[in-house]
């Protein structure tokens, strides 16, 4: 987001953070997004810059006063009064706002590791079968069908936190499957002020090999990393790891590809 909208979503970030995590806090937030999605007159009365905050703020007490619970009241109206450059910023920024109170909710009751987890795992099985991905992001089939698809995959093995955003993954509010299942896993290492590295290995490292990687990644970053492993067999010896926009390959095949290189240039 940029400017004015960025400004307000640190404002309902700051509304968020003093809410007391709730089960049902994400969902709620996340359903105002998908309606203001679906009403344009909605979002221009929630995002008029001539209207004055109190008056957008008491629009939004009047229209879900008794629907939803009084924290998620409170982090919209801390929204509302903000300043958008955009009247979609507020759906996006309502919709970044639900993973952030999922994540705390499950922080809360000490399963963000395994949420987290489960939702890399996800969406390395969901690559891996190419009929359920297209099933998943089949727009002809009613979402429902497909968020049911998807409770019936984790029934009695994720977290109740991993089913809800893997359902609303489904959704999507534009963005694919598998784009928001990464979303969702940044959004849980944020919480625990860390940063995730994506591993490719030839073979899986053992757990003392795991922790002595993400504690040389975390000295040379200066923050906790969070190892997602992949096996590749393309890979040919070493680690490839990725970190955001950073890249660190010690493959032999990489190395092979520069020595080749050199020798043409």
């Amino acid at each position: 987001m940029r400017g004015a909208s960025n400004e307000s979503l640190a404002r309902a970030e700051q509304a968020l953070a003093g809410a007391t995590p709730a089960e049902e806090l994400g969902g709620e937030l996340f359903s105002i997004a998908r309606l203001l999605d679906g009403s344009g007159a909605l979002r221009r009365a929630l995002t008029d810059p001539a209207r004055p905050a109190a008056a957008k703020a008491g629009l939004a007490r009047q229209l879900f006063g008794g629907k939803i619970s009084a924290a998620a009241l409170e982090v919209l109206s801390a929204a509302v009064t903000g300043r958008w450059v955009s009247g979609r910023d507020l759906g996006d920024a309502l919709d970044q706002l639900s993973v952030q109170a999922e994540v705390a909710y499950a922080d809360t009751r000490r399963t963000l590791d395994e949420v987290e987890d489960q939702l890399f795992r996800l969406d390395r099985v969901v690559a891996a079968e190419r009929a359920l991905a297209d099933k998943l992001g089949d727009r002809a089939i009613p979402v429902e069908r497909r968020q049911e698809l998807i409770r019936g995959l984790l029934q009695g093995k994720a977290d109740a936190t991993t089913v809800r955003l893997a359902e609303r993954a489904v959704d999507g509010r534009g963005r694919s499957f598998a784009g928001s299942l990464r979303v969702y896993q940044v959004a849980a290492a944020a919480r625990r002020s860390a940063s995730i590295a994506t591993v490719r290995v030839a073979g899986d490292l053992s757990a003392a090999e795991r922790n002595r990687l993400a504690t040389a990644l975390g000295r040379q970053y200066g923050r906790e990393i969070q190892l997602n492993v992949i096996v590749d067999p393309s890979v040919v010896g070493g680690v490839r790891v990725d970190i955001g926009d950073e890249v660190i390959d010690g493959t032999i095949a990489a190395k092979l590809d520069e020595a080749q290189r050199r020798i043409a240039g």
